[in-house]
């Protein structure tokens, strides 16, 4: 019998960032796709609301993809791409304007919180399709 290596454990730098950048642009389109759905469907602020969990979620995906590059350099002993202290602050940094969108979003549009909870979970669906593709080749 010939063991075969799993395709999680030979995921390398490369097809990880590969993966997450298709992560990115799927979320994307289907939060574009979402959006003119449900501003045909139901008006302009459920699709103003689903657009801004959208675009949070393929920026959420990209930041993953910096903090996984720093874990990826530090485990490998490189050079990070930038100071950890730098990138951390970055990622809190970014929370707090996340947050202070999806408040602002909600105050503003005061569309439907069920399109805003959708285009957030865009990115925990295309990041698990893109694993599920990379699994199943």
């Amino acid at each position: 019998m010939s063991e075969e290596i799993h395709p999680i454990a030979a995921l390398t730098d490369e097809t990880l960032a590969a993966l997450l950048h298709r992560a990115i642009r799927n979320t994307l389109i289907l939060g574009g796709i979402l959006a003119v759905v449900l501003f045909i469907a139901s008006g302009w602020r459920n699709a103003g609301m689903e657009a801004t969990g959208a675009a949070i979620s393929a920026v959420s995906i990209l930041e993953w993809q910096r903090l996984i590059r720093l874990i990826n350099a530090k485990l490998d002993k490189q050079k990070p791409p930038r100071s950890a202290v730098a990138v951390a602050l970055f990622f809190v940094l970014r929370l707090t304007i996340f947050a202070a969108v999806i408040y602002g979003s909600l105050k503003c549009f005061q569309g439907s919180v069920v399109a805003l909870l959708c285009g957030l979970g865009l990115a925990v669906v295309a990041v698990a399709w893109e694993a599920l593709r990379l699994l199943k080749d």
